[in-house]
């Protein structure tokens, strides 16, 4: 039985407008990132000052979303050490030696290697392996998350919301089986962990966001020594286990986030989005957010002149790029959402970013004050696509 629930669907929210949103994580300010670089490497802290800390970051993230203008917003992100790696403090069996990670692009050019995995972020990121039984372990983290996000959102009446949550896939990506007899079996074992964590913020009333950088990212990390044929079958079990974990949740409660990786990298072994989008479809997830803005796949939106959009599903393509220091001119940022109007319909579209801002703690290669000049041109620019389709 599909949950009860108070959040608006994506065509009820935008009857005439483009609503603005983004992807997740937002830079933390620098006494959290201290605080939460200690839990991370294992240092003695005050729990009860980091929630509260937590707390009142929530309430400045969600007011600074406002302020720039974005409709849909969330909590940053900020109890997170990461989008991904925090399971391994809510789900139990992840006791295990480190994982390792291979980047295909980066392998090719160990220069941008060096400059891209050698930030501060990423050297308190721990991942390790699955070593035992997969099951919940924090049951009220999630729900103190939903209960930041809505105290904060009741001071901006007229904001929607949106939490993410990392998708089964993206879970094995990050964090290697060293415990069930496959990979399969591994799969769906979180696939029911991380059940609880879908449906607690979906009662909130809250729109569960489902990260699944597997579907992309994975075919040059993970699965980069499978052809493309293969990479497509283990694609088709990922999208199986994030539709067996959100079963009860409405599928336009739903909407799910894939990127090819959100790092300064050369990018040249990204999978042509055009490979995968009819697996895509198949995700139970209403609205798909993807990367749109950055080089190389700013080209991409051609492709929906032949495959169009299925009924049910609508867009939300990133006109915004994340790992760039320039403040996109918010003329480019109407053009790119009217290519997508153009070919879908604008009902189907909505403003977006290609990927977080700070996927880990401490890891922010744009000036958090650039970031928030960049939202601000996210919702300039879709004021002005507005003006174009809707006079």
């Amino acid at each position: 039985m599909a949950l009860p629930s108070s959040a608006p669907s994506f065509h009820e929210m935008s009857a005439d407008r483009f609503l603005t949103t983004h992807v997740g994580s937002l830079p933390r300010a620098a006494d959290l990132v201290t605080m939460m670089f200690a839990k991370e490497d294992g240092e003695p802290v005050d729990e009860a000052a980091l929630a509260a800390r937590i707390g009142q970051a929530v309430r400045e993230v969600v007011a600074k979303q406002a302020e720039a203008g974005i409709d849909i917003v969330n909590d940053g992100e900020q109890s997170k050490p990461s989008y991904a790696t925090y399971i391994k403090d809510r789900l139990n069996g992840f006791g295990g030696t480190g994982t390792s990670y291979v980047f295909q692009d980066l392998e090719d050019y160990p220069g941008s290697k060096l400059a891209t995995m050698g930030d501060e972020g990423r050297k308190h990121r721990k991942t390790p392996a699955c070593n035992g039984p997969i099951s919940v372990k924090d049951m009220d983290a999630v729900r103190l998350d939903a209960m930041n996000l809505n105290a904060a959102l009741a001071a901006h009446p007229g904001r929607q919301a949106f939490m993410s949550a990392a998708s089964p896939g993206v879970t094995a990506l990050f964090f290697r089986n060293d415990y069930y007899d496959s990979d399969e079996a591994y799969l769906f074992a979180l696939a029911e962990g991380l059940r609880h964590e879908y449906e607690a913020i979906a009662a909130a009333g809250i729109t569960l966001q489902i990260d699944c950088p597997d579907l992309a990212m994975g075919r040059h990390t993970q699965f980069r020594e499978l052809t493309l044929s293969q990479f497509r079958d283990r694609m088709m079990l990922n999208i199986e286990a994030l539709n067996r974990a959100t079963a009860n949740i409405p599928e336009k409660q739903l909407r799910m986030h894939m990127c090819w990786g959100n790092y300064p990298g050369p990018h040249h072994c990204d999978v042509p989005f055009k490979d995968i989008i009819d697996l895509v479809w198949r995700a139970r997830p209403h609205a798909i957010q993807f990367e749109a803005a950055n080089p190389r796949h700013a080209h991409e939106f051609d492709m929906f002149k032949e495959i169009g959009l299925p009924e049910g599903k609508v867009l939300i393509p990133g006109v915004v790029e994340p790992q760039s220091t320039y403040i996109e001119h918010p003329e480019l940022i109407a053009q790119r959402i009217g290519r997508y109007a153009d070919l879908v319909g604008r009902d189907n579209v909505q403003a977006g970013v290609d990927c977080g801002f700070s996927i880990h703690v401490g890891t922010a290669g744009v000036d958090p004050a650039v970031i928030w000049a960049k939202m601000k041109a996210l919702a300039d620019g879709a004021a002005i696509a507005t003006r174009k389709y809707w006079g």
